[in-house]
């Protein structure tokens, strides 16, 4: 039932959206995500083309304010496809492909315009006195700030580029996620030092004619450009991470680290990479004097598969590691027990 779905806004313009509040506490997927030492987690809104603020969740609380450890994190805009294609699935022509482009990056250029239009006429006392406050161009002014960094998913190089050259022209503080071509335009992103989020490595290469290594390769290309990035859970090509599937980032990293990238880095790219990324390194990502104390403890080295999380403190509050996934192992042990 469409009115049950959280994880997608109608319309397609919607910067005043918070994903933090459709977060439901009581999933089943956080005591299991947390049950793998992943403590802190970015929620994000999907769906149109300026999609909403993200926010940076504590995996344990009651409730979704319990939960928030920093919000907003920032505006993400869903660049829309460069270049056609052919599905069954979905059977557009070409044309009319070219067209929804056309309307998705008009709408885009028009709303950024319209918001700083709006911002500048709100410094004028008189009209914020005769018009009513506008929320969507309210939750745009940290933008235009430079507070808030515009998060873009952009996979495609076609993408990238012109995601690149939209942010140089608005003036804004540009990441990208996604970035399965950012080994492509490594100079320009080093260039105008704009982070990449990789969304994992265990994913097919995005061109049938690419060599099979391609997205396990791409952390590693990265660094040695010198590309600031960090890694994330592997998600579809076209969207976020999959809830369900960021319990397994530590096996993206170490995938990452099995094709070329240092095993440092690789634990960097899930640690204290994301917290400089999302602008929260001053608390936690490391273990340092000063910092929160947001840590995990196993019995072997956290990349790898049969590495067990025996203890995790967020903040310094010792969490229950208990989940579906342990309930359901004692039960059915006892029922072979017996």
């Amino acid at each position: 039932v469409r009115g049950t779905r959280d994880s997608r806004e109608t319309g397609r313009i919607n910067p005043n959206v918070r994903a933090e509040v459709s977060v439901n506490p009581a999933s089943e997927i956080i005591p299991v995500t947390r049950a793998n030492g992943i403590a802190l987690a970015l929620t994000v809104p999907s769906g149109g083309t300026i999609s909403g603020r993200s926010a940076l969740l504590r995996l344990d609380g009651w409730t979704w304010e319990d939960m928030v450890f920093a919000a907003p994190v920032g505006m993400h805009v869903q660049w829309p496809r460069m270049t056609t294609y052919q599905s069954r699935y979905r059977p557009t022509s070409e044309e009319d492909q070219k067209k929804e482009r056309q309307k998705a990056l008009a709408a885009l250029s028009d709303a950024f315009d319209d918001a700083r239009a709006y911002r500048t006429a709100r410094a004028d006392d008189e009209f914020a006195e005769r018009h009513p406050t506008d929320l969507r161009w309210e939750a745009m002014k940290p933008v235009f700030d430079g507070t808030l960094p515009v998060v873009v998913t952009a996979n495609n190089i076609l993408q990238i580029q012109a995601a690149l050259a939209w942010a140089e022209r608005e003036d804004l503080r540009l990441i990208i996620v996604g970035g399965a071509d950012a080994w492509m335009v490594t100079q320009e992103l080093k260039e105008r030092d704009v982070p990449v989020i990789v969304t994992g490595t265990h994913r097919l290469p995005s061109r049938r004619w690419a060599d099979s290594d391609t997205p396990f390769a791409l952390p590693a290309k990265l660094y040695e450009a010198g590309v600031k990035f960090c890694i994330s859970s592997t998600s579809s090509w076209g969207g976020g991470a999959q809830a369900s599937n960021t319990r397994n980032m530590p096996y993206d990293a170490a995938t990452a680290a099995a094709y070329g990238l240092p095993v440092d880095e690789a634990l960097k790219a899930v640690t204290l990479y994301p917290a400089r990324i999302l602008g929260v390194d001053d608390r936690v990502g490391s273990l340092e004097v000063g910092k929160d104390a947001t840590l995990i403890v196993t019995d072997g080295d956290p990349l790898e598969t049969p590495t067990l999380v025996s203890q995790m403190y967020i903040e310094g509050r010792k969490i229950d590691l208990t989940s579906r996934h342990t309930m359901l192992y004692d039960k059915y042990r006892t029922k072979y027990g017996q």
